[in-house]
């Protein structure tokens, strides 16, 4: 959905302030539709504030974050990249990827196209990169934590994510999501299964700064440990029993 002049005007003054009624709007029409997905970066955008800044801040104080920079990598194009894929190692993490988003139909562009409205003409070149390999890593982070494509399994990787990333957009996706699934299915397992990702993902080293170009030609099953990541057992008693994301 493209931003109204008065949205871009708001964003234009102050990229990091917060605009809760902004995240609400979206909050509904995404809970209504949940195809809408441009409507989750809406919700993450209005309530960020600076928590893409400090993320940044913490990633380029490691060896691997200042490496990526100086490096000017670009996630996307090597996940864009299915022949090199294809000719890493069975069950490498490179491997499983490939068949996870060749099995769902996707691309590494998916959400670059749902996120295509944002305000990286006002940040500095290594914060855009920051934001856009946290974005780009999405669907490694499904395949790496073990959780599916299916309403459930969004759900918690939100919570896992916003573990790891302190994001109130992202917080408030993870609980309204799971509420409405335990609301429409009647299984509150859900609210378990979010709790469970977001201890799970404060557990787990800090994955914005994962070095995943290397990754992705280890074993899934190395990865997870060298991650530590651990197998979220709530949501996989209740996978396959709802409806895809």
């Amino acid at each position: 959905m493209p931003s109204t002049p008065a949205n871009n005007s708001a964003r234009n003054a102050n990229p990091w302030a917060m605009r809760p009624g902004v995240a609400l709007a979206a909050l509904r029409r995404l809970l209504a539709d949940p195809e809408q997905t441009e409507e989750v970066f809406e919700i993450i955008r209005a309530l960020s504030g600076k928590t893409l800044l400090r993320g940044y801040n913490r990633f380029t104080a490691t060896p691997t974050g200042r490496r990526i920079l100086d490096e000017e990598r670009d996630l996307i194009s090597t996940l864009r990249d299915r022949d090199w894929l294809r000719a890493l190692p069975a069950g490498s993490l490179g491997r499983h990827y490939l068949a996870f988003v060749e099995r769902e139909n996707i691309s590494a562009d998916g959400l670059v196209e749902a996120s295509e409205v944002q305000h990286s003409e006002l940040l500095h070149p290594g914060l855009a990169r920051y934001g856009a390999r946290l974005r780009d890593m999405h669907d490694l982070w499904h395949i790496t934590c073990g959780y599916g494509r299916d309403v459930s399994g969004e759900a918690c990787l939100l919570a896992f994510t916003v573990a790891q990333t302190k994001n109130p957009g992202l917080a408030l996706i993870a609980l309204a999501g799971g509420l409405k699934i335990a609301r429409e299915s009647g299984d509150r397992r859900i609210l378990r299964a979010l709790w469970q990702g977001f201890r799970a993902g404060r557990r787990a080293a800090w994955l914005p700064a994962a070095d995943w170009e290397r990754l992705l030609r280890l074993p899934l099953e190395e990865v997870r440990t060298a991650l530590g990541i651990t197998p979220p057992r709530v949501y996989q008693s209740m996978r396959g029993e709802l409806a895809p994301a």
